[in-house]
């Protein structure tokens, strides 16, 4: 893939004070066909809304590495399963719109960054003109399969999910056309799946990923954390426990799956035993969907780490809802209390690097 120019082409004429805001594809593409014909890079940023510092950080990546950068606000039902929570998902797109003005507010004295031009909000007539889109298993529609990716970990526990991700994407860049796209690592199979979609299918973008963030207590930013509310806020730190617990072990010279991913199940059973020790209107149970630990270039499950190699650790649990609520108790946005899926990874690799340093640091000490 080739490398990201280090000059951006900056905007013909003055830099515009905020976005437009569209909804129909026929205006978004007379928007990039500009660009186009003034030779201005576009980035683009997909989201489904309610968003939050992780998708900013993406934001803030594009307009480092583009002229213009387009964003995204669609909830897409093929990505959702006939059980999952579509209903229920956020819909905050005046306070997205208020974020995304703010943050381009910032942008606009710098000009050695690009801007937010464009806020793509199309309704689902405009995305799926023919069918009504399904989300049924075998349900009828155009859809984009990239498999075996999409069929296991969380699309074994998800099976239309990256079917839909896939399908939503592939309608997206066709429309935007961006130079870049950008994505979050905490997605991890995800990033994946696009990267193989823009590969298989030849298309004229280059997938870049940026570093999850977290919140101070390693919590990785979700837009589904609204839904915890704060007693399960504080045990949901249990997932991103486990996985360091492995980076630890990791570290520790461990290259063997039992082992290492031994040590991310004794996180998660001294926290289950924790909870189970209390009473049920103080406890807050989860259950772990799964834990992986993949090579990093062929995404297959590994028995052993290669340390030149390394790999990619991840994990799923769903945070129960609370047994028995107390009057007045947080119960996260809405106050459904719903059951709360959340993953998280970790890239072994980066750290296999300061696992040979130290072992060099060691062997040069006399």
């Amino acid at each position: 893939m080739a490398t990201l120019p280090n000059i951006i082409r900056r905007v013909t004429g003055p830099k515009p004070r905020s976005f437009q805001v569209i909804s129909n594809v026929p205006s978004l593409r007379r928007l990039r066909r500009d660009a186009m014909l003034k030779d201005e890079s576009v980035g683009f940023v997909p989201t489904m809304g309610a968003l939050h510092p992780g998708h900013l950080a993406l934001i803030r990546q594009a307009v480092q590495e583009n002229t213009h950068v387009y964003v995204s606000i669609y909830v897409n039902p093929t990505q959702f399963g006939v059980s999952e929570d579509f209903d229920s998902y956020p819909n905050t797109l005046n306070d997205d719109l208020e974020q995304l003005r703010s943050l381009t507010a910032r942008f606009w004295n710098d000009d050695s960054v690009g801007q937010i031009t464009a806020v793509f909000t199309p309704t689902t007539s405009h995305m799926y003109p023919g069918l009504k889109p399904s989300s049924e298993i075998d349900g009828q529609g155009s859809f984009v399969t990239i498999t075996p990716l999409s069929s296991v970990l969380e699309g074994a526990s998800r099976p239309v999910f990256f079917r839909g991700v896939a399908t939503v994407c592939m309608k997206l860049f066709n429309i935007v056309q961006p130079d870049n796209v950008y994505f979050g690592q905490k997605d991890v199979q995800q990033t994946y799946v696009i990267r193989r979609m823009v590969d298989d299918f030849h298309l004229n973008t280059r997938v870049r990923v940026v570093p999850t963030v977290r919140d101070i207590d390693g919590l990785a930013k979700s837009s589904r954390n609204v839904y915890l509310g704060r007693r399960r806020r504080k045990v949901a730190t249990v997932l991103v426990r486990a996985l360091r617990a492995v980076r630890a072990a990791f570290l520790d010279a461990h290259t063997e799956r039992d082992v290492l991913l031994g040590a991310a199940h004794k996180v998660f059973e001294d926290e289950m035993q924790r909870q189970e020790a209390l009473p049920p209107h103080a406890r807050c149970m989860f259950e772990v969907d799964y834990l992986s630990l993949v090579d990093p270039l062929r995404f297959t499950e590994l028995e052993n780490v290669e340390p030149k190699h390394g790999a990619i650790l991840s994990g799923a649990i769903k945070m129960l809802p609370i047994e028995k609520p107390q009057e007045d108790e947080d119960l996260g946005t809405g106050g459904r209390n719903l059951p709360v899926r959340l993953i998280d990874n970790l890239r072994l690799e980066q750290i296999t690097s300061m696992l040979q340093r130290t072992r060099s640091s060691s062997s040069d000490t006399p």
